[in-house]
C-alpha cells in the first residue's frame, strides 16, 4: 500500500502506511529506506537521515542507502561524515561514478568554506560572498554558510540580502532564536517595524524568557504603537495629536535615522493639512534636506506654498516631485492646480481683494468684507469718477465675499478655477449672474439697495 500511494504522489497516506510497516517488521532495512524516500519526497531531509542510518545499521553493505545519506549530509554542509559514506561506497564498489563525483564535490566544498572564512576574517566581504555563493550551491541546507553570507551582506550595508539569507536558517536550524532576533533588528533598522514585530514574536514563541529577544520586543512594541496611533490620528484628521505622537517616536528611537526621517515627513504633512503655513514651510524644508527624493514631502510643501500664495514655488515643488514619480496622478493633478492658481494670481484673486489669507475662515471673511464694503460704499463718494471707481471696487468686494463664503465656489477657486469667470462655466458662458438686488450687510444698521445693469 505504501508503494502504491508513493507512486500515486499521496505522500502523507504513504508515510502513514510505512509507519505501520516499520512497527510490524522493525528489522526490515528496505522498509526504513522506503520511508526515508517518502520523507525526502516531502522535503523532510532531517527526518530521512535516521531512517537511512537504521537501514545501513541493519545492512552495512546497502550502498544505495549510503549514497543517499552521503548526498543529504553533503547538502547539509557536513562534509566529514559525507566523505565517510562516499569512501565506504568506493571501497565496496571502486568504479561507482556517483560516489567518485560526490567525494570530489565534498573536497571542493571544504576548500571553498575555508577560503570564504579566511576572506571574511580579512574583511574581504565581496570576495567572501562570491565564495559562499559556490558553497551554498553545493550545500543549500547548510545554515552556517547562509549565516556567514548574511554577516557579509550586513557589513556591506545590503540588509535586504542579509534578510533573504537568514530567513531559511530559521527552518534549517532548530530553536534558531538568534536568527529571529537578527531578522527583527534588520527589519527594524530598515524602518519595517511591523515585520520586525513579527520576527521578534517568533523568537519569544520559542522561549518567552529569552532576555535579548524580550528587551528588543519591548522597544519594537512601544515604537509600533506610537507609529500606528499617529497614523490613526491622521486618518481622523486629528493632526495636532498625530504631531505629538511623531515627536514621541523621535524620542523613543533617536538612533535609527529612518524613523526620524519618517516622523519629519508626517509632521510636515500634518502641519500642511492643518494650515499652519509658516511651521509647515520650515519643517517641510528641513525634512526635504534630509530626504530630498521624498515626493510626499515635496507635495506637502507645495500645498503649504499654495496656502502662502507662493504659487511659483508650489509649481517648482510639484515639478521636482514628478521627476521622481512621473506616473503619480496626485502629483500631476497638484501641479495642474498650482499652475492654474499661478495663472489666476496674475488676474483676479478674491483673497487679495478682501485682504485675507487663503486659510481664513468664514467669520474672518465676512468681517473683512463688511469693513471694505463700508469703506468703498458708493454713497461715500461725491464725484462721478470716484463713484464709478467705488462701484467697481464694491462689486469686486461683493464678488469675493460671495465666492469665499460659498463652500462649493470656494472649493472651485482653491482648485484653480474662477467660478465667476464665464469662460469656466459649462454651456458656453451661462455662468453666474449677479443679483439685481444687493444687500451687503445682512445685519446691523446699514441697509443699501443697488440696481446694476
Amino acid at each position: 500500500m505504501g508503494r502504491k500511494l508513493l507512486a500515486a504522489g499521496q505522500l502523507a497516506e504513504a508515510l502513514s502506511h510505512y509507519h505501520s510497516a516499520v512497527e510490524g517488521d522493525p528489522e526490515n532495512y528496505l522498509t526504513y529506506y522506503k520511508r526515508a524516500a517518502v520523507y525526502l519526497a516531502m522535503g523532510k531531509s532531517k527526518s530521512a537521515l535516521p531512517d537511512l542510518s537504521k537501514a545501513i545499521e541493519l545492512k552495512p553493505d546497502f550502498l544505495a542507502a549510503r549514497l543517499q545519506r552521503g548526498n543529504i549530509l553533503l547538502k547539509q554542509g557536513n562534509t566529514e561524515e559525507a566523505k565517510l559514506d562516499f569512501e565506504a561506497v568506493l571501497q565496496a564498489s571502486p568504479g561507482n561514478e556517483e560516489a567518485q563525483n560526490q567525494l570530489s564535490r565534498a573536497e571542493e566544498l571544504d576548500s571553498f568554506i575555508q577560503e570564504a572564512e579566511e576572506a571574511y576574517e580579512r574583511q574581504e566581504h565581496v570576495h567572501a560572498v562570491d565564495l559562499l555563493e559556490k558553497v551554498i550551491e553545493l550545500s543549500p541546507w547548510d545554515p552556517a554558510a547562509r549565516e556567514l553570507r548574511a554577516e557579509c551582506y550586513i557589513e556591506l550595508g545590503e540588509f535586504n540580502k542579509a534578510i533573504l539569507d537568514l530567513k531559511p536558517t530559521t527552518r534549517l536550524r532548530n530553536d534558531n532564536r538568534a536568527a529571529f532576533l537578527k531578522l527583527s533588528k534588520l527589519h527594524y533598522n530598515l524602518g519595517e517595524h511591523e515585520e520586525s514585530l513579527i520576527q521578534i514574536r517568533e523568537c519569544l514563541r520559542l522561549d518567552q524568557d529569552d532576555r535579548p529577544c524580550f528587551a528588543h520586543y519591548k522597544q519594537v512594541k512601544k515604537l509600533s504603537k506610537q507609529l500606528d496611533s499617529a497614523e490613526e490620528f491622521i486618518k481622523e484628521q486629528r493632526y495636532d495629536e498625530a504631531i505629538e505622537r511623531y515627536e514621541a517616536v523621535m524620542k523613543t528611537e533617536p538612533d535609527v535615522e529612518v524613523y526620524a526621517t519618517k516622523a519629519r515627513e508626517r509632521i510636515c504633512h500634518c502641519l500642511s493639512k492643518s494650515k499652519r503655513v509658516e511651521e509647515a514651510l520650515d519643517l517641510c524644508s528641513e525634512a526635504h534636506q534630509s530626504d530630498p527624493r521624498n515626493i510626499f514631502i515635496l507635495r506637502d510643501r507645495a500645498e503649504a506654498f499654495i496656502l502662502n500664495e507662493e504659487f511659483e514655488r508650489a509649481v517648482e515643488d510639484y515639478q521636482e516631485a514628478r521627476e521622481f514619480d512621473g506616473e503619480n496622478n496626485e502629483l500631476k493633478e497638484g501641479m495642474e492646480r498650482a499652475q492654474k492658481l499661478l495663472k489666476m494670481s496674475k488676474k483676479r484673486d478674491y483673497y487679495k481683494i478682501l485682504g485675507v489669507k487663503r486659510n481664513a475662515n468664514k467669520q474672518e471673511i465676512i468681517k473683512a468684507y463688511r469693513k471694505l464694503a463700508q469703506q468703498w460704499h458708493p454713497d461715500n463718494f461725491q464725484g462721478e469718477e470716484e463713484k464709478k471707481e467705488a462701484e467697481k471696487k464694491f462689486i469686486e468686494i461683493a464678488a469675493a465675499k460671495e465666492v469665499l463664503t460659498d463652500p462649493e465656489m470656494r472649493q472651485k477657486f482653491d482648485a484653480g478655477e474662477d467660478p465667476l469667470d464665464p469662460e469656466n462655466q459649462q454651456g458656453g458662458g451661462h455662468g453666474h449672474q449677479w443679483p439685481f438686488e444687493f444687500n451687503p450687510f445682512s445685519s446691523g444698521n446699514f441697509h443699501f439697495k443697488f440696481h446694476f445693469n
